[in-house]
């Protein structure tokens, strides 16, 4: 299983169309079949600031969802909204090492 934890800090005029957008990918990315989880996360104190948490499966999962319409749609259409490129940062699962206890 592969955890991506990908940081993304939002200039302040964006931010709720962001949420929308981002909204929007998650309810496709969880219907994809290698996704685990995918989690967006709005940071308490610093609210331009989210964090993504996508499991996947496998490698191959997460490159079929780097090639999906959705996610493609989602990177093209936030990626001016940033205040500095978003930072991805692939982790191995160590536990649960079940993937029915991810869902």
């Amino acid at each position: 299983m592969i955890v991506t934890i990908v940081s993304i800090w939002v200039k302040e005029p964006f931010i709720e169309r962001f949420i929308e957008a981002t909204k929007d990918n998650h309810r496709h990315s969880v219907s994809e079949p290698g996704n685990l989880r995918f989690d967006v996360l709005r940071h308490q104190k610093e609210p331009n600031r989210f964090t993504l948490y996508e499991a996947y499966r496998t490698e191959q999962d997460v490159l079929d969802h780097k090639n999906t319409e959705h996610y493609r749609r989602w990177k093209t259409t936030v990626e001016e909204w940033m205040e500095k490129p978003r930072e991805g940062v692939p982790h191995t699962v160590i536990a649960p090492e079940d993937p029915s206890l991810w869902k």
